[in-house]
């Protein structure tokens, strides 16, 4: 007898991913894919979508002929700060542009000048000024520059909605999605910020849906119910929000560390967002406030210049071991690991222990952004860095008022949006060791 699944694609900028999950919430089946990016008009990469789009088919395909499982559900989740743009009759009208691609100065000056001025702004809409990774900003710049290809929009959808849209035809909106750094939502008002309706925006928004939403679908003769899809960092938040319900902070890690409070609802002050926070809302809703550092790249860039000093492969720091006597011989000064000279180091291990101190030093400063003056009492570090031992001990020593755990979940943000359908499709409760969680004494450290 086929075993009842649910199935979840993912999309990052690198890998696309389907999972089947059993009603037990273990993975059973997974595959990926990765594409070859393409370019927009102007020659900036961009996503493929004529890849992604075959891609999700043949995925669902393939596994509609397993015949060890039974797909009872299905959901996305996907990252953010894109927009697909389809026409009446459900067709793509532009290339899928990148949330990097450079956005145009006078236009981005105009705009915050008819409203009310980047700090005003930025406070209302949880958003710093990032230019088109502000995915509202992308739908402003197409009103303004291309007032005819704005006209042929039906919808502006979300990536995460783009790919529910796909298998379901049905057009929505997603509150992860539109609360993460849009520019789209007014975080005092709850809804969306005037200017969205000034400028006509509104038009071209789907009707926003709840996350647990699901649509019927019959493909390849069997029904499956859709959702509508997840912003990723909404998503990931999900396995933890249903957990624990004692207050924490997740510092989801990778080439950036978002320290992520639920439970800080404060409004943001200009002086936060000066430092890069920013709001995001939860799968219900609710705000939640993060901190960002770029600390995954900062690690990379290091690593690699240590390795290169030392002559020794960068590999070597995977699973290098804490040295709490050598740890203690360092502390973070204004100069900054990348302005030392690293000849004054013995070792590839001693350099490597002064530059985490250094970088746990920012990490520390970047989380209390989120943390201050919330009854938070455990931090969770999922991602990367949960797996390196000089970082979680440092970060521990950081932080010896709380409790600093290192949290194994594999693929949190499938996961997360597996979980968003648990009431359509599975009976059974919801299982409380979805996490596994490793301890750091800070008393180990000092």
């Amino acid at each position: 007898m086929p075993q009842p699944v649910i199935a979840v694609i993912d999309v990052g900028k690198t890998n696309k991913k389907l999972f089947l999950f059993n009603e037990d919430y273990a993975i059973v089946h997974e595959q990926s894919a990765r594409f070859t990016e393409t370019i927009d008009e102007d020659g900036d990469p961009c996503e493929n979508l004529d890849s992604l789009r075959q891609s999700v088919f043949d995925s669902l395909r393939s596994v509609a002929q397993e015949k060890d499982f039974e797909v009872k559900a299905l959901n996305f989740s996907a990252y953010g700060a894109s927009f697909v743009y389809v026409d009446e009759a459900g067709k793509e009208l532009t290339p899928l542009y990148n949330y990097l691609k450079a956005y145009p100065e006078a236009l981005q000056k105009k705009f915050y000048e008819t409203y009310g001025g980047e700090d005003v702004f930025s406070s209302r809409t949880a958003s710093p000024v990032l230019g088109s990774l502000n995915s509202g900003m992308q739908v402003y710049r197409i009103r303004h520059e291309r007032p005819a290809l704005f006209d042929q929009i039906k919808y502006a959808l979300h990536l995460p909605q783009y790919l529910s849209f796909l298998v379901t035809r049905k057009a929505y909106s997603d509150i992860t999605s539109i609360g993460s750094h849009t520019n789209l939502w007014d975080f005092e008002k709850r809804k969306y910020h005037d200017w969205v309706k000034k400028e006509n925006i509104n038009a071209i928004l789907a009707p926003i849906a709840k996350y647990d939403e699901v649509t019927p679908v019959e493909f390849a003769g069997k029904k499956i119910l859709t959702g509508i899809g997840l912003h990723d960092s909404s998503a990931a938040l999900i396995p933890y929000l249903m957990n624990f319900h004692e207050p924490f902070i997740l510092i989801s890690s990778g080439t950036w560390c978002i320290s992520l409070n639920p439970f800080n609802h404060q409004p943001l002050t200009i002086d936060e967002l000066k430092k890069d926070c920013l709001c995001y809302l939860d799968y219900k809703g609710d705000p939640v406030k993060a901190s960002r550092l770029f600390a995954g790249h900062f690690h990379d860039e290091q690593v690699k210049r240590i390795a290169d000093h030392f002559n020794i492969p960068a590999a070597r720091f995977r699973n290098i071991s804490f040295n709490p006597e050598m740890a203690a011989r360092f502390f973070a000064d204004e100069t900054g690991f990348a302005g030392k000279d690293l000849a004054t180091y013995a070792s590839c291990e001693e350099a490597y222990h002064a530059f985490m101190t250094d970088l746990v030093a920012q990490q520390y400063a970047s989380t209390q952004l989120s943390l201050a003056d919330t009854p938070v009492k455990r931090i969770f570090v999922d991602g990367g860095f949960s797996k390196n031992e000089v970082f979680m001990n440092l970060l521990a020593a950081r932080f010896p008022e709380l409790e600093v755990f290192a949290a194994s979940i594999h693929q949190s943000t499938a996961l997360g949006a597996a979980l968003a359908l648990h009431k359509a499709w599975n009976k059974k409760p919801v299982a409380s060791n979805l996490i596994t969680l490793q301890f750091y004494d800070h008393m180990k450290v000092i």
